[in-house]
């Protein structure tokens, strides 16, 4: 079998997302969506979040200016969209707008962190692809 060009990828995976206040951004993403520390960086003012899949982690980065305004939106495969979103609609938590379903594919709800970074649930509305 030929493998394609391109890295030998290890199977990590750690999008990040840059922060004002490292801890203030830990305690919103571990209460809001349960994530736990895998690993802080005090000095260099990064932390990483596990997500409950082997070696795949969001990384949280302390930055002055943190933007928030990327084209990347972490996406979170939920299993009740709905359930979960009331859930965090009751914590404070504001959604971009109305939960909006693409028929027979995924239904999609984005709130913003802290730091206005865009987050996202999905859940599929058939059967999965991978």
């Amino acid at each position: 079998m030929n493998r394609p060009s391109g890295p030998e990828y290890d199977g990590s995976f750690t999008p990040w997302l840059g922060v004002r206040d490292l801890h203030k951004s830990i305690s919103w993403y571990s209460e809001k969506l349960g994530l736990e520390v895998a690993f802080l960086a005090e000095e260099a003012g990064w932390c990483e979040l596990g997500i409950g899949a082997e070696h795949v982690f969001v990384g949280l980065y302390r930055m002055d200016s943190p933007g928030g305004t990327g084209g990347a939106t972490l996406t979170f495969g939920v299993r009740d969209l709905d359930r979960e979103r009331a859930r965090l609609e009751e914590l404070g938590v504001r959604f971009d707008g109305p939960t909006t379903a693409i028929p027979g594919l995924v239904s999609i709800a984005t709130f913003r962190d802290l730091d206005n970074n865009p987050v996202m649930f999905s859940q599929p509305l058939r059967a999965m692809r991978h």
